[in-house]
């Protein structure tokens, strides 16, 4: 149970859970325990719903409601920009020009649209939560700038050996190595435990068996000779369960790392997602089938990759130029012929 306890007041079953510093507690009209567990759920809910229609209010009962999911983190820095302006609003007060008026001081402030947009996307999410959950009778429209286009720098296979090699850490070089060879996300590399390293079948699972939350998809693949090496090296001295460790301890982290060897490599622009996009890209370069760039880097749905990876295959739309060859037009300056 999350939030709430189940307790006796004479015999019979309540309730019992915390606002506002205070205690408080709810029948739930029943003297059987398993009848009182099958009801507490939805009765906690009911109780935890948002008791107001302000936008805070709103905001804190979208949290408690996706409590566990990844986004809620994300939210927590977000709130801290959209409070002091949309707090105490009434969901249904907001308009245009208080969106305006957001974005026009966000960018005074040096804030980046992609920024911008994120946060008033997650103000929209949270009005629409509470319309469909009839806690408002509508959810106003929310004016916010144009989503960026994505940042598709990568690196070459040579700047990606020069990385490597620059990395002056082993954790660091590790990390460098198997985002390479893997294509996972960060989360899922600082998070990659021994005994999911199968030497015998050659095999990486990136899948978390504890992480139980709503999370991007992962995959189990292949341990390339580039990956074993490494891994074979690294294992040998070991101190803990996780792969990408430093003295004993599991890493939270590995950007400040990555920025130094980016620098000592003379590269910029270089995250973990970028080693990630990498990968992608080195796959499809090398012509491998959209389908199975999509399952090695987890895609749910390979229109995904497709979008984002296809026109960097070697076929890409060759078979539709192909199809617009004229033959030979002779040459582009025909001779003139002279009136007499």
């Amino acid at each position: 149970m999350s939030g709430y306890t189940l307790g006796r007041l004479n015999g019979e079953f309540v309730l019992a859970f915390w606002r506002n510093g205070k205690r408080k507690r709810y029948r739930l009209g029943t003297r059987d325990p398993r009848e009182a567990e099958r009801r507490a759920p939805s009765v906690f809910k009911e109780l935890s719903r948002p008791k107001g229609e302000t936008v805070s209010a709103l905001w804190h009962g979208y949290l408690a409601d996706m409590k566990g999911r990844a986004v809620v983190a994300t939210m927590a820095h977000t709130w801290k920009a959209l409070e002091p302006r949309f707090g105490s609003l009434a969901a249904e007060e907001i308009e245009r020009d208080h969106c305006r008026a957001y974005v026009e001081a966000r960018r005074t402030a040096g804030i980046k649209d992609g920024t911008i947009h994120t946060e008033l996307g997650h103000l929209r999410m949270v009005l629409r939560w509470g319309w469909k959950g009839n806690l408002i009778s509508s959810a106003p429209h929310i004016e916010r700038p144009s989503k960026p286009p994505p940042r598709e720098h990568h690196l070459t296979r040579k700047q990606a050996r020069a990385l490597i090699s620059h990395a002056t850490m082993p954790h660091i070089r590790l990390f460098i190595i198997l985002a390479l060879t893997t294509g996972a996300r960060s989360a899922a590399l600082l998070g990659l435990t021994w005994d999911r390293c199968d030497f015998k079948r050659s095999k990486i699972n990136l899948r978390d068996p504890f992480l139980t939350r709503p999370h991007k998809g992962r995959a189990v693949v292949p341990m390339n000779d580039t990956a074993r090496a490494a891994l074979t090296e690294m294992k040998s001295g070991a101190l803990s369960p996780f792969v990408i460790e430093w003295a004993g301890r599991r890493v939270a982290s590995v950007k400040k790392g990555l920025a130094a060897s980016a620098r000592a490599a003379k590269l910029e622009g270089v995250s973990p997602h970028t080693l990630r996009h990498s990968a992608a890209v080195h796959m499809a370069e090398d012509g491998v089938p959209m389908e199975e760039i999509a399952s090695f880097l987890g895609h749910s749905d390979v229109k995904v990759a497709r979008n984002i990876y296809a026109r960097f295959s070697p076929d890409y739309l060759h078979k539709a130029a192909k199809s617009l060859e004229y033959g030979s037009l002779g040459s582009m300056r025909p001779k003139r012929t002279t009136m007499k």
